[in-house]
């Protein structure tokens, strides 16, 4: 149950609120406070006829104690009756257990309401809440006999340096994949080493390496299901789906567990290829790798105790700031609207990167606290103390950062008039080299 039945009892109105701050139709929130209504009259009724069954039973054991014969004809009233008490409980529960299943169903579509400080609306209420070095200009003038010149997009710098395959790609899967080649390909994985590196030896973080493919139980458990199915490769013949992120695996590898008072706070990172069948809409985005099937990820998770998610966020989301910052990249963090997050989201933070090439600011990472609303679908629970009633555990996650569109904007704020692009100086040891060239150059 994703905001908890207790919650949807004692306060209906603020769950349809978040609902609809959310542009969710507020209306399943009735439908499914009507069904939990019914749930609880149905199981009153059910307590009520096993009482009945079980004073009905005591004297048939009262009577045989008294001598009468079990099976005698004195007890047949008796015992019929409480046959056909048996009946109507075992009918009872059969009924019980499509409404519960219809609850849950409902359930599952309410999203986590907005926190309070959320500005509710659509993209155009989002709140800057910081920005990070100066964003490079489209067109600057190099200082030299060439004069003005533009940054190319960086589809057009990758193919003309030999890191970027886009056709290869094409070719071998579809569209919406890519080869890096090269020394593109020796980026990727300074990126991904730069990342792990620092979130785990910095930010201490523990480093796991998780599986690519998670079963349904994981994806529902985070909210990909059934929210979010359209959007995931699936392996039927297994019932497989591959991850859209680590946060899938990572944030399940708790799941039906209760962590001790001194198990929190519990801080993951991990690296996964990352999955996505919608890559954005149609014609949106289609030229480059801003929207790709497969992209690669490094993922922090936390599991925190409730009074410390608030501030558990705004550490998550400096500890992506720094990578941006070592990377030299001009970036803003925005706290996304009401109505941008998604399901499960209770607050977010967009971490955007200044691209000067296609001249448009990147999503990079999304950093999210999500309080219990994943943690209850998951059943994951801590106790504050010894002999205390269990609670459930806040989650938050967010990318440090995601590859794709970070090399993109690499790409594009790198290069040069002459058409190499510099390497950030970060990762000019992990490359061996301190610029990218075109080849033959």
């Amino acid at each position: 149950m994703s905001v908890g039945l207790q919650r949807l009892r004692d306060d209906a109105a603020a769950v349809r609120r978040g609902m609809a701050a959310k542009g969710d139709d507020p209306t399943v929130v009735d439908r499914a406070v009507g069904v939990e209504t019914r749930r609880r009259a149905l199981l009153g009724e059910a307590d009520d006829l096993r009482h009945q069954r079980n004073l009905l039973s005591g004297r048939i054991e009262e009577a045989v104690r008294g001598g009468a014969d079990p099976q005698g004809s004195q007890l047949v009233g008796v015992r019929r009756e409480a046959a056909a008490v048996g009946q109507r409980i075992a009918s009872l529960e059969q009924t019980i257990a499509a409404v519960e299943a219809e609850l849950e169903e409902l359930m599952l579509r309410i999203p986590n309401p907005p926190d309070p400080d959320v500005p509710v609306g659509g993209e155009e209420a989002n709140r800057i809440v910081r920005t990070w070095g100066e964003p490079l200009a489209h067109a600057e003038y190099d200082g030299g006999s060439a004069g003005t010149w533009e940054r190319r997009p960086h589809w057009e710098v990758g193919e003309a340096l030999g890191v970027l395959d886009l056709a290869a790609g094409a070719k071998v899967t579809g569209s919406g994949f890519v080869f890096w080649r090269g020394a593109g390909a020796s980026l990727q994985r300074a990126l991904i080493d730069l990342m792990l590196t620092t979130h785990t030896r910095e930010h201490g973080l523990t480093e796991v390496w998780a599986p690519a493919l998670v079963n349904a139980a994981s994806a529902r458990g985070t909210g990909q299901l059934p929210d979010k199915e359209g959007q995931m490769y699936v392996v039927p013949s297994d019932e497989l789906y591959l991850v859209p992120t680590a946060e899938v695996p990572i944030t399940n590898v708790h799941r039906d567990e209760i962590l001790a008072a001194n198990d929190l706070p519990r801080r993951y990172v991990g690296y996964t290829p990352c999955f996505r069948r919608e890559a954005g809409a149609a014609g949106k985005d289609t030229r480059g790798i801003l929207r790709v099937h497969q992209f690669d990820k490094v993922e922090m998770v936390f599991f925190e105790r409730p009074a410390d998610s608030p501030a558990a966020l705004e550490e998550l989301t400096g500890f992506a700031e720094v990578i941006l910052q070592r990377l030299g990249l001009a970036y803003r963090v925005v706290v996304l609207a009401s109505g941008e997050m998604g399901v499960t989201q209770a607050k977010t933070h967009d971490l955007e990167v200044w691209a000067p090439g296609v001249e448009r600011w990147l999503e990079v990472s999304s950093c999210s606290n999500f309080r219990d609303y994943q943690a209850r679908r998951m059943n994951i629970r801590w106790r504050p103390e010894p002999g205390a009633p269990l609670e459930f555990v806040h989650t938050l996650n967010g990318s440090g950062v995601a590859l794709a569109r970070t090399v993109a904007a690499i790409l594009e704020c790198y290069q040069q008039p002459d058409g190499s692009v510099l390497v950030p100086e970060v990762l000019r040891p992990a490359l061996g080299m301190d610029r990218l060239a075109p080849p033959g150059s």
